[in-house]
């Protein structure tokens, strides 16, 4: 064994497939399992397991051997975070417009994994291997508000089956051209590549089979003289969702570069404010503890510009 290893060991409830039986009994997720099956990880009644369909009797001992977390390629960066709740298997993270979560094409460094890198070191316990935080949803770089990542893989299998199901509560605040008709309903469509423009997404037609089924409850709050402040629920959630879906109904994000063309009168109140993203934040975000159990519910408040926005509004209606 390595001495950078660390080990894991205990009985097994009977009855079951050998990975799911040892992911819950190790708190590691059944993909990290059959990873570890595979490297010869794993021992069962003290003789190596490699099978991880193999029925297993209750009671078996168990002993796998975890190899130290290797680096994430990310560097960890000191930026600012503004953190609403965390503990050993979590981290729920206000981001402000402006942070990529995730380093990609033109954006290498400087994103909330970099910064959630350095917050965490030497708590995250290596989702798949990796020490890195489990990124389970994103928001675009343009949107604020609130986002959980996982510090652990049993965290991250949790979360990423929650929001698999769609069972993670989940409400924008958006503030969009015109006035809703009706002013509460439901928008629901295939949403994929469009056709026109491979970086946009746009509201497929049903028949196309590129799409992914997605569902946005919509309603006003607040209507103004040719803007809305919408509240949007998601059902589930595709990329650019709540941009597609409202833009799709006529009543696109104000500031919103892609799907929605800024009409003239706002375009002076914009420049003024030096508003220069899509008008959304992700207000609220509720979900089960994947670890504890616990019903956690965070609420974030509209970021000041887009509070400075309503407040123009109001004025001009």
């Amino acid at each position: 064994m390595n001495g950078g290893d660390s080990i894991i060991s205990g009985t097994l409830a009977g009855g079951g497939r050998l990975d799911k039986a040892l992911a819950e009994a190790s708190g590691l997720s059944r993909e990290r399992v059959k990873a570890l099956l595979g490297e010869g990880r794993v021992l069962l009644a003290g003789k190596a397991a490699a099978q991880a369909s193999v029925k297993v009797a209750d009671g078996t001992s168990f002993e796998i051997r975890v190899p130290a977390a290797i680096p994430a390629e990310a560097a960890p960066q000191d930026i600012p975070l503004t953190i609403v709740f965390e503990d050993e298997h979590l981290i729920v993270v206000d981001k402000p417009a402006g942070l990529v979560v995730h380093p990609a094409a033109g954006n290498l460094d400087g994103t909330l994994v970099n910064a959630l890198l350095h917050h965490c070191r030497g708590q995250l316990s290596g989702i798949g291997g990796v020490e890195r935080p489990g990124i389970v949803h994103r928001i675009d770089k343009e949107t604020s508000g609130m986002l959980v990542v996982a510090k652990t893989d049993k965290a991250h299998e949790g979360l990423a089956r929650q929001f698999a199901d769609h069972s993670i509560e989940r409400a924008y605040f958006a503030i969009v051209q015109g006035r809703p008709m009706p002013p509460a309903g439901t928008v629901s469509g295939f949403i994929g590549r469009s056709d026109h423009d491979r970086k946009k997404m746009a509201v497929l037609h049903e028949l196309n089979k590129r799409g992914k089924h997605a569902v946005t409850h919509y309603r006003t709050v607040e209507a103004f003289a040719a803007a809305s402040l919408v509240e949007c629920r998601l059902e589930t959630g595709r990329t650019h969702q709540v941009r597609v879906h409202m833009a799709s109904i006529g009543h696109a994000l104000l500031g919103d570069p892609v799907y929605g063309r800024t009409p003239t009168r706002f375009r002076p109140l914009l420049n003024q404010l030096r508003f220069a993203r899509q008008a959304l934040h992700a207000a609220v975000l509720g979900f089960i503890h994947p670890v504890t159990g616990a019903a956690l519910r965070f609420e974030s408040a509209l970021p000041a510009d887009m509070a400075g926005l309503l407040v123009e509004l109001r004025e001009d209606s």
